[in-house]
């Protein structure tokens, strides 16, 4: 199941900025996107996870940790921000260019993203983000699946997402972009529904 447009127009930062707080959107390449309704118990669970063991294992060094809903500005060029036709808001990622942080969130592509997926997102995960992510230089793309409890790892080579990697959510994973930092699964992974 695909995720709802908001219409058919094409919009802009600006336009993002005037929405109302009682919808969330995301907009790729000016078209909006309604964002999923609130997050179930088992994502918030994964996101909240991993966002504490990136935060614990990352002080005191130059990357950042952020969780939605923060605003990811993906700029086409230098074009300033209002103008802007991309911003989406990663479940969990990391920044380490301290120079794409601003009060309105990032600008340009974080280091390493993770989305965890829905019945409601997974398409749009695995499709359309992948591409987007992967056309902005995002390094590392994890997509979570909770039911299944599967991980799909993406690497930029050479400007591209190499073969994806498939890894059960059991042990520890090393975030290659982070310098191989660890996340640890077996305790959250028993957390998680058998299913939907």
């Amino acid at each position: 199941m695909g995720l709802a447009l908001k219409d058919t127009h094409y919009y802009c930062y600006r336009d993002y900025l005037t929405w109302p707080d009682d919808g969330r959107y995301e907009l790729i390449d000016g078209v909006a996107y309604a964002m999923a309704p609130a997050p179930d118990l088992p994502h918030q669970d994964i996101v909240g996870e991993v966002y504490f063991q990136l935060r614990q294992a990352l002080k005191g060094k130059p990357c950042r940790a952020f969780i939605a809903p923060l605003d990811v500005r993906l700029p086409k060029h230098n074009e300033v921000d209002e103008h802007i036709d991309t911003v989406v808001q990663p479940d969990v990622l990391v920044v380490c260019d301290a120079d794409k942080l601003d009060r309105r969130g990032v600008r340009g592509a974080p280091d390493w993203i993770l989305e965890v997926l829905s019945p409601f997102t997974a398409g749009h995960d695995q499709i359309k983000k992948r591409q987007l992510y992967e056309r902005h230089g995002v390094k590392e793309y994890w997509l979570v699946h909770p039911v299944d409890r599967v991980l799909t790892i993406y690497r930029l080579v050479n400007n591209e997402f190499g073969k994806p990697e498939l890894y059960e959510l059991q042990g520890g994973t090393p975030i290659a972009v982070l310098d191989n930092l660890m996340i640890v699964w077996d305790e959250l992974a028993a957390r998680l529904p058998n299913h939907y």
